[in-house]
Order: structure tokens, then C-alpha cells, then sequence
């Protein structure tokens, strides 16, 4: 346009058709595109949520693994604790004994008959309870065992009953 005197500054194109196989080209490029950011973005969502899933399972088992440990130790703890307190009332009998009070002994002795004989006729494949047949000895450590409750509810002024360890006849 110099030649003619003109200058051209700037240009507009109203209509631009390129050939159809071009247009075809152009479209498919566009929508392989779109599916290829479609799948990445599908991916990276799977991705995170497979991470997601990953740690939580791995805190469920961290979490877990803590509880079974403290379990663990609180138990511990109480077996600790009643082995103390058997091992107390064992000291206790022995130095009961050696001053020369058997009240202590039958009661300790009564105790575990008791506690022995209870956990017998409570066990749940238990269909008949065998009782000793010296009912003396069952009798005795009641007894004993009345006795020893009933000399701690006596007065300061009286002295408390004394019994003997009951015998079996074996």
C-alpha cells in the first residue's frame, strides 16, 4: 500500500473459513486435549484418595496397636497390684502365726476353702458339685471364719475367742 500513498495500520478479517478437513483436524485435537486433562485430573483424584485411605488405615493401626498397649499395661498393673495384696495377707498370717494367733490362719485357710469350693460349683461345665464328704471341715472353717468376725465386733473389755485349725481326716 506504500506505493499507492496509503498506510495501512491495522487490519480486521471479518471471515476466516479454512478448509473442512482442517477444521476436523482441529477438533479432534481440542477434544483429545480436553480428555487427556480430564483423565490426569480423574488420576490425581484417585491418587489422593488413595493416600487419604492409606493414612487413615495407618492411624486406625497406630491407634489400635496403643490401645492394646496400654491394655496390656494396665493389666499388668492389676495383676501387680493383687500379687501385692496376696503377698501382704500371706506376711500377715505368717507373722499372726508366729505370734501365736490362729485366728488369722483359719481365716485365711477358710477364705481359700471358700473361694476354692465357689469357683468349683460355679464353672460353667459344672453339672453336679462334688462336696467333701467331711462336712466337719467345711463346718469348722465357717466357724473359724465366725468366729474371727465375731472377736473383731467384741468389746475392748473381752478377749478375743481362740479356735482351733481344723483337722481332715485324709
Amino acid at each position: 500500500t506504500n506505493p499507492w500513498g496509503v498506510k495501512v495500520v491495522r487490519i480486521e478479517i471479518k471471515d476466516l473459513s479454512p478448509p473442512a478437513d482442517l477444521n476436523e483436524a482441529m477438533a479432534k485435537q481440542m477434544k483429545a486435549e480436553r480428555e487427556r486433562r480430564a483423565e490426569i485430573t480423574s488420576a490425581e483424584g484417585e491418587k489422593a484418595a488413595a493416600i487419604l485411605r492409606a493414612e487413615g488405615h495407618k492411624q486406625a493401626v497406630i491407634l489400635e496397636a496403643e490401645g492394646r498397649k496400654e491394655s496390656a499395661f494396665r493389666d499388668a498393673e492389676g495383676r501387680e497390684r493383687a500379687a501385692e495384696a496376696e503377698a501382704n495377707a500371706t506376711r500377715m498370717v505368717s507373722d499372726a502365726i508366729s505370734a501365736g494367733d490362729v485366728n488369722a490362719l483359719n481365716y485365711f485357710l477358710g477364705q481359700s476353702y471358700v473361694e476354692a469350693f465357689g469357683k468349683l460349683a460355679s464353672s460353667p461345665q459344672q453339672r453336679t458339685v462334688i462336696v467333701p464328704t467331711e462336712l466337719s471341715a467345711i463346718a469348722s472353717a465357717i466357724e473359724g471364719v465366725r468366729q474371727l468376725t465375731m472377736s473383731g465386733t467384741a468389746t475392748q473389755g473381752q478377749a478375743p475367742a481362740r479356735t482351733s485349725v481344723p483337722t481332715t481326716k485324709g
